[in-house]
């Protein structure tokens, strides 16, 4: 049997004795790091539209991130993290730029 087979096998067998009491189970603990986007924007007092016009980031996007179907990640989290921790430094070093919204 290939060494690919065996593993699979094993996972198997592993499953099965976790199921029948065998083995315990184990616990994996996930740390999220993400941000929570419309908790920035409702501290700010600021509409959807308001928050996409003053930071540049496009409505849709805005949206999805407060609706949890996309995360981010990257420069977009450190930038929404530079506005949840000083939001007047972001709108005086954007002041008089043109953005898309």
């Amino acid at each position: 049997m290939t060494k690919a087979g065996q593993k699979i096998i094993k996972g198997a067998q592993d499953a099965l004795d976790m199921l029948q009491g065998k083995t315990p189970g184990r616990v994996h603990t996930i740390r999220s790091t993400d941000i929570d986007v419309r908790e920035i924007r409702e501290h700010l007092n600021m509409t959807q539209a308001a928050f996409s016009e003053t930071f540049g980031i496009p409505i849709p996007t805005l949206k999805k991130w407060e609706a949890r179907k996309r995360v981010p990640e990257g420069p977009a989290k450190a930038y929404l993290m530079v506005i949840d921790r000083n939001p007047g430094a972001v709108k005086r070093a954007l002041q008089g730029l043109p953005l898309a919204g």
